[in-house]
């Protein structure tokens, strides 16, 4: 907004008929300042005002993802899987409170990492309040709830600790540096970076959040290993059914609430016009634009899903179905404040064909992941990435990222092939960074002994072995790693008999 300012000199000459002249100038433009400091403060309160709410959808996330593991895994691991994901938000708060909020945006900085603003010292500053800070926190536990759903069922507690911490405190903050930061080699807020001059477009998270959780995520199933009969002795593929189809919707829902403040609350402000302003269309229209991208991707993905597993399996599966509503929102992630509705539907529809994709190769290569959230976060914010290459609009573009003339956009909408190269070369830095981190993370656990349970505990559910009980009373009768090879039934003799009321014969004791 353009300040309201004038000085008595100005308004002199414009009041030289009047006897008091001068001082009444300095009367109105001591009134003009008075009206502009007012106008201020009320933008800097309503933008404060929708980052809190959009960081309050983002954190309710959490509870989308704890009702989504919960009821994706076996009943004897609920509590385990449930405390997880508190310890996601509780110690990703320290530390990213004492180190990844400043490696992130600690400016100013070099290209790589930030360095100032540890422990929110100096903070706030002229570039960001509170909020900011409680906005990118939702988003950095978002990252290490991915990674939980991978290795899910067979992990001890202290290693989702250890790397809870190290995710949200070192391994996603660098990431957000290089590509969401004013310093970062590669954000396309940074004059003159490092690629190609325009930087990478992820605008609210498929290769930072996304793809960050979900390699994460596979480098510690694939150094775990897979379940216990999670495939037979032949290498068939066994399916281990999660517990509740009632929880896996009730956390789809909730994440695709917090997806509202996930996407269109990336703006982080709201009241800001485009052009000359005066009109009806502003920043607020763009935040509009980005909710309907957002859920027309969505979905797409769910139905596309659901009507191509009907095909390949031959029934209607919700728990399918929910996975690719979520693919589709991963998948959308990246472009959705910069690319028309119609596209939207295009990403959600290939987004669910990659989730089935990579759930087809998982199951050939022997990889386990209770919740497809490498396949899920990982693969379709990997597609998120290329389709906003492919596809970003030259009007959205200069309007989100403005002050550079030229700036690259989709190929496919005419603007040639740099944005491509740098969201490809985006895919590649995020897949090397996570696993020259995060693999040898999970690698030094396992060999300390720290990162995978015992067969026995494994077996019998954590919830019993290191929780203290069972979360509710059940029956897990379709717990196949629990069933011997072969089961013989008792056939019990039925010798009831007619009874009179009130009476109870033996056989109904």
């Amino acid at each position: 907004m353009d300040s309201l300012t004038c000085t008595a000199s100005d308004l002199v000459p414009l009041l030289s008929s009047s006897a008091n002249a001068t001082a009444l100038a300095s009367f109105l433009c001591a009134r003009f300042s008075t009206i502009s400091s007012q106008l201020s403060d009320a933008t800097h309160a309503v933008d404060n005002t929708y980052l809190l709410f959009s960081a309050y959808l983002v954190f309710a996330m959490q509870l989308g993802f704890a009702m989504l593991c919960a009821g994706s895994v076996r009943a004897k691991n609920t509590m385990n899987i449930m405390l997880t994901n508190v310890l996601d938000a509780a110690a990703g708060a320290l530390s990213y409170y004492l180190f990844g909020f400043a490696f992130a945006f600690g400016a100013p900085s070099n290209g790589f990492i930030g360095r100032h603003f540890f422990g929110l010292k100096a903070y706030p500053s002229p570039d960001g309040d509170y909020s900011f800070f409680l906005y990118q926190w939702a988003f950095a536990i978002a990252a290490a709830g991915i990674t939980s759903g991978s290795i899910a069922e067979r992990t001890q507690f202290v290693a989702y600790l250890i790397y809870s911490s190290f995710l949200t405190g070192f391994v996603y903050p660098v990431v957000s540096h290089w590509f969401w930061s004013g310093d970062g080699w590669a954000s396309p807020i940074r004059p003159n970076n490092l690629l190609f001059d325009s930087g990478a477009i992820d605008f609210a998270g498929s290769g930072v959040v996304h793809m960050v959780g979900g390699i994460a995520g596979l480098w510690g199933a694939l150094i775990e290993g897979p379940r216990i009969g999670r495939f037979d002795r032949a290498g068939r593929s066994v399916a281990l059914r999660g517990h509740s189809a009632s929880l896996v919707v009730l956390g789809t829902f909730l994440l695709w609430l917090g997806w509202y403040g996930f996407n269109p609350g990336s703006f982080l402000t709201i009241m800001k016009g485009y052009g000359g302003g005066g009109g009806y269309y502003g920043q607020w229209s763009a935040i509009g634009r980005t909710a309907v991208t957002t859920t027309l991707a969505g979905c797409t993905a769910a139905l596309t899903t659901l009507f191509s597993k009907r095909l390949l399996v031959g029934h209607w599966n919700v728990i399918d179905v929910c996975n690719g509503l979520l693919g589709g929102f991963a998948a959308i992630t990246s472009g959705c404040s910069v690319v028309e509705p119609w596209a939207a539907i295009i990403c959600g529809f290939v987004a669910a064909w990659v989730l089935i994709g990579f759930n087809m190769l998982a199951a050939e290569f022997k990889y386990d992941d209770p919740l497809e959230a490498a396949q899920l976060h990982g693969g379709c914010g990997a597609w998120g990435l290329l389709f906003t290459g492919l596809f970003a609009t030259k009007a959205y573009v200069n309007e989100v990222y403005p002050g550079l003339s030229g700036r690259p956009y989709g190929m496919f909408m005419g603007g040639g092939g740099k944005l491509l190269g740098a969201q490809i070369i985006q895919i590649l830095v995020i897949t090397g960074w996570v696993t020259a981190t995060m693999g040898p993370l999970f690698y030094v656990l396992k060999k300390m002994n720290l990162l995978r349970i015992s067969r026995e505990d494994e077996t019998a559910g954590m919830d019993l072995t290191r929780h203290g009980g069972f979360a509710y009373v059940y029956h897990d009768e379709e717990d196949i790693s629990t069933r011997p090879a072969f089961v013989m039934t008792k056939i019990e003799p039925n010798n009831a008999s007619p009874s009179t009321d009130g009476q109870r014969s033996p056989s109904n004791v």
